[in-house]
């Protein structure tokens, strides 16, 4: 399921959101840009590795680009392909202006560190001797998605729900979309407890909560938690069209 659109005008230009879209891009492009083997070295050098966080492992002193707690930060802004980038920025382009609306431009930086931090920490923690990298914003931007459910359930979002071979255009409730999307975390982090390597769920999951945490804190006032619905009837919209 890709979200491609809410129906949830703004009325800021959303310039923080935008910076850590083009800091994102930038980032994968250099690391694009290094071939294979630079690809590499940049997610082992600039990724979060719990065994070197927590101090259990010794770095080659040749990827020791930044101390390890520095990696807690840049390993938010590091991709490790094409669809891993796509994915995630998909994600804060529909969800993320509406957030940094209700929290104004620098609380939202601030949240949008701390969900990452937060994502990290609920990776890392369960496994602190693993020597996997952890690369990505989804952690971040999973804490903009849990802000987003409790801000914003009843927004209109327009998502792509590939059914077979047919990409099917439906219109789902903020709600429905994002409570969806957690479950799929929690399930899979279910099925993947164990395996090396592959998704971390455990961030999303953690990222996620956070952004539920800790919205209440950096929204501004006059806007509610829980905004209230006149009819939940429209969850499930009965309207759907190939593209």
């Amino acid at each position: 399921m890709f979200p491609i659109h809410d129906e949830n005008p703004i009325r800021i230009k959303p310039i923080v959101t935008w910076v850590l879209l083009g800091l994102c891009i930038a980032v994968f492009l250099w690391q694009f840009s290094r071939g294979n083997q630079g690809l590499a070295e940049s997610i082992y050098a600039l990724g979060v590795t719990p065994a070197l966080l927590f101090d259990f492992f010794v770095q080659d002193p040749a990827l020791a680009w930044v101390p390890p707690e520095v990696t807690v930060f840049t390993s938010m802004f590091l991709h490790a392909g094409w669809g891993h980038l796509i994915g995630n920025l998909l994600y804060l382009w529909v969800f993320g202006n509406n957030i940094e609306a209700a929290m104004g431009r620098v609380k939202f930086l601030i949240f949008y560190l701390l969900c990452g931090v937060a994502a990290v920490f609920a990776q890392a923690l369960p496994d602190t001797d693993s020597i996997i990298p952890m690369v990505g914003a989804s952690g971040a931007i999973s804490g903009v998605l849990g802000a987003y459910i409790l801000l914003y359930p009843q927004v209109t979002v327009h998502v792509i729900v590939p059914i077979l071979l047919y990409p099917m255009r439906v219109q789902l409730s903020a709600l429905v979309v994002l409570a969806l999307w957690f479950g799929m975390q929690l399930f899979s982090s279910f099925m993947s407890s164990g395996e090396g390597g592959g998704v971390a769920f455990g961030a999303h999951i953690g990222g996620f909560i956070a952004g539920i945490v800790l919205v209440g804190l950096f929204k501004r006032r006059d806007v509610p938690i829980l905004i209230p619905f006149r009819d939940y009837s429209p969850l499930l919209r009965g309207r759907a069209r190939k593209l």
